[in-house]
């Protein structure tokens, strides 16, 4: 079979296996996926994109995965072997590896990628799981790390460094104008060990506004996760990478889930467009239907972009 597919995961619910990701059949068609080519994951999760591009592939594809979530990819490497689709003779050679894509990605060979696909941001395994600490809808320890072994923690950001540079976290990763009255709140409110206790500080220190949809912590929320995960930091390299991984004629696709990482993923392909390295399939962003979005508020914010290398 392939190397990290497993038997059942322990705790893992039907919703977990029946998982939908965002933007699949786009995201898919895009990808135009080649029958026994190379194809990477950049961001297995729970394995959505991976089947459906392993279905397509074929013997003697081979299928890339990357996550940092080890559970993610425990989950990722049951569907795939579980799905039961077409004879074992030819189903592609499967590798789901553990670590974040912009390191990893570096051992793959260049030019010998027909595609590569990442769905950005955090999974729906992580927001549901309290224990994770990235959402505050359900109390649980302060932590946000995609990869529990990897530092810092949120806990450690939020207790650990000084009111200017937590400041500064909220509003470049938040795009939280009012930064520094959360970051002193939180300094003065030391030790914050969860995830209400947080949410609670900064509820005081930034009431919602009359105009504002969301909670007022969850920009906070969102600049923390981005800061621990080095999510930011990973995409930019993705980006830079991507060029020389694909071949002539391969595809990159990006989905991304707030400004920042459009910003990123929209910039590279127009840059590399300049440069003779990409068609644009995408002139503006691909987003999801309103059915979809009925069936998964996530997607309402997912934008997705692709380009074609020349």
């Amino acid at each position: 079979m392939a190397e990290g597919l497993t038997d059942t995961p322990q705790g893992v619910g039907r919703g977990e296996i029946g998982h939908v990701p965002v933007l699949l059949k786009e995201a898919i068609d895009f990808l135009a996926v080649r029958r026994g080519g190379t194809y990477i994951d950049a961001t297995v999760g729970l394995g959505g994109h991976s089947l459906e591009i392993a279905k397509r592939l074929g013997a003697p594809g081979h299928l890339i995965g990357f996550d940092k979530d080890p559970k993610a990819l425990e989950i990722a490497g049951f569907r795939l072997q579980a799905s039961g689709v077409g004879p074992e003779a030819d189903w592609p050679a499967v590798d789901l590896l553990h670590g974040s894509f912009a390191e990893l990605v570096k051992s793959q060979e260049p030019r010998a990628t027909n595609g590569i696909l990442a769905d950005l941001g955090v999974s729906s395994l992580q927001i549901s799981d309290a224990a994770r600490g990235f959402s505050f809808q359900a109390d649980g320890p302060l932590d946000m790390r995609m990869n529990p072994l990897s530092e810092p923690s949120a806990e450690q950001v939020v207790n650990q460094i000084d009111e200017r540079e937590l400041a500064d976290l909220i509003y470049e990763f938040g795009e939280e104008r009012r930064s520094r009255r959360i970051a002193r709140a939180i300094v003065r409110s030391r030790p914050i060990l969860t995830t209400a206790q947080l949410a609670a500080v900064i509820s005081v220190a930034a009431r919602s506004m009359k105009h504002e949809r969301i909670h007022p912590a969850t920009r906070t929320f969102q600049a923390l996760r981005i800061f621990v995960n080095a999510e930011l930091d990973d995409l930019r390299k993705l980006m830079q990478m991507a060029p020389q991984l694909l071949k002539p004629g391969g595809r990159l696709v990006v989905i991304s889930f707030h400004s920042l990482e459009d910003r990123i993923v929209k910039d590279a392909m127009r840059e590399g467009a300049k440069l003779g390295q990409y068609r644009l399939l995408t002139k503006k962003p691909v987003t999801a239907s309103e059915l979809e979005i009925d069936r998964n508020p996530r997607a309402r914010s997912a934008k997705m972009r692709a380009a074609e290398k020349v």
